[in-house]
Formats: structure tokens, sequence, C-alpha cells
């Protein structure tokens, strides 16, 4: 028998297979599992609603200034830091919320996808989660990407961007129904994650790009990210 979550794992293929731009199929995918999941559809307007309207990243790094450092543990137990980062090229810094997140997913296949294109231009791409280091490598592991994912442990990085948000009661309620047990993921149960961003910076460290939006089903395009880097 199909149930949820056997249909959205189908559409989930689907859309990873695709050959169109990323936010059209990242579109397509929010408007066919909204017909299964309306519930979660509706949750995710009205928690996108209360950000917008609350406002607070707009605080965060903008084009022209210095990318705050960090140094955090990748996905393999490696310290991985800005400056050295950028010793090997301008890099994109990819901030998700989660392995559960299907619209991370999609994005990080995406972009995995165009590591070829990445690496011709010279850039490098980074991801920021706040999940322990096992579900960093499941995460890299199944979209085969070849650059690190960093756990940023209690949003800390996050938190000093001003990026880091609350999901709040419906929505928590939400995923916690669906079996994804974020607490458990993160080593936490503070239901805290980023809003999904990337700044792409250069070489002297200044941020040249940034695409930052808290409805999490957009990210920033493939080819905006290339003529950045």
């Amino acid at each position: 028998m199909s149930t949820p979550a056997t249909e959205l794992r189908k559409l989930f293929i689907e859309f990873r297979d695709l050959e169109a731009p990323l936010n059209e199929r990242l579109a397509a995918y929010a408007a066919a599992s909204r017909k299964i999941r309306p519930a979660y559809g509706e949750a995710i307007d009205r928690m996108v609603q209360r950000l917008n309207e609350n406002g607070g990243w707009e605080n965060a790094p903008n084009v022209g200034d210095q990318m705050p450092p960090f140094m955090l543990p990748s996905e393999s137990g490696q310290l991985v830091s800005l400056q050295e980062l950028l010793e090997q090229g301008p890099t994109a810094i990819m901030f998700h919320r989660g392995h559960w997140c299907a619209y991370c997913r999609l994005n990080l296949h995406a972009v995995a996808r165009s590591a070829g294109a990445i690496t011709a231009v010279g850039g490098r791409v980074v991801i920021v989660m706040p999940e322990r280091q096992e579900y960093a490598e499941r995460f890299r592991d199944e979209a085969d990407a070849p650059f690190p994912v960093l756990t940023d442990l209690d949003n800390g990085y996050a938190m000093s961007l001003d990026l880091a948000i609350w999901l709040g009661p419906d929505f928590i309620q939400l995923i916690s129904n669906s079996g994804r047990d974020v607490a458990k993921f993160q080593g936490n149960d503070a239901w805290i994650v980023p809003i999904p961003a990337t700044f792409v910076v250069g070489r002297d460290g200044r941020i040249v790009a940034r695409f930052i939006d808290p409805d999490f089903r957009k990210r920033m395009e493939l080819d905006d990210l290339l003529a950045a880097l």
C-alpha cells in the first residue's frame, strides 16, 4: 500500500533527476508534495510569514563585508577553517537545515552534480548544518558530494550570523509526527535550524554574493553560484 512517505520519496527522486533549473525543481516539488501533505505546506507558509514579519536575518553579513571566521568539524572529524578554504580559492558557504530536509537534499544533489563546473572556475563549496557528524556524513554520502559537510553544533556559527531560527510549535509537531527525530540528529531538543543561506567569499575574505530567504523552498540558483565563484 502506498503511504505519504513512499509517495514523497518517489517525488524526491523524480525532481532530483529532473533536468531543469534548481528553483524550478524545488517549486515543482513543493507544489506536488503539498497535494500529499497539505498541512505541512500550510505550516511552511505560516512559518515563512512569521519570519518575514519578524525579520532578523537582514543583519547577516552582506556583500562587501568580511565573512566571520569559523573552525568546524567535518563529517570525517577533521577541523576545517574558513582561512584554509580561502587559501585554496573562492568558497561558497552553504547553510542547510539538516539531512531530513528534502529541499536541502535536492539542493545538495544539484550542487554536487555541478562539482566539475565549480572546480573549473577555481571555486570550492562547504556545507554547514547543525547535525551530529554521523548525519552530516549520511547527508554527504547520499548526494556523493565531493566537498565537506561541517557540523555547527547548537547552531553557534549560524547564531553569530543572525541566521538561526526556532521552528515553532506547529511545525515541530508535524516534523515529529512524520518520524523525524531532529533532537537526535542535532544532539539537543532546541528545534533551532539555520535559514538556508549561501555566502560566496573571495580569497580576501570578503563576501562577493549572498542568498538568504526565510522560505527554505528557495535557494541560490546554480548559475548565480558559478558566476559569483
